[in-house]
């Protein structure tokens, strides 16, 4: 009966991009952490990993998206901005580590949320 409720499709699609939110944290950390490094591209999550998730919520089935692997691949998007072929831009990245953890906060609560019903159903206590 337990089980029932960690996979709803939403819980999962939830967790999932719980994943997602903390692969990306290290992408941009090495992103950063590359910043003068000659030759270094830009890391980030798949971008065809949010159309999986997409066609795989839409499905709203539990195991498709359990079965999803976020994954990093090189931005191709970004050009470099200077002679060195570095393609990492100190305010953009700082930017989308503020975006990235604004993200991370809200998963994480929404998961929480729902480990507070299932403690509440259990024990009558809210906390």
């Amino acid at each position: 009966m337990i089980e029932a409720l960690f996979n709803q499709p939403n819980y999962q699609a939830t967790k999932k991009l719980l994943d997602v939110s903390v692969l990306r944290h290290e992408a941009l950390a090495s992103n950063l952490a590359n910043l003068e490094t000659p030759g270094y591209k830009r890391l980030d999550v798949a971008p065809a990993f949010e159309a999986e998730l997409r066609q795989a919520v839409g499905t709203q089935d539990s195991s498709m998206i359990a079965a999803l692997r976020p994954r990093l691949e090189m931005d191709t998007a970004v050009k470099s901005s200077g002679r060195d072929g570095n393609t990492v831009q100190l305010e953009s990245e700082l930017m989308k580590l503020n975006q990235n953890s604004l993200e991370h906060t809200l998963e994480t609560q929404l998961v929480s949320s729902s480990l507070l019903k299932l403690r509440y159903a259990i024990t009558g206590r809210a906390a």
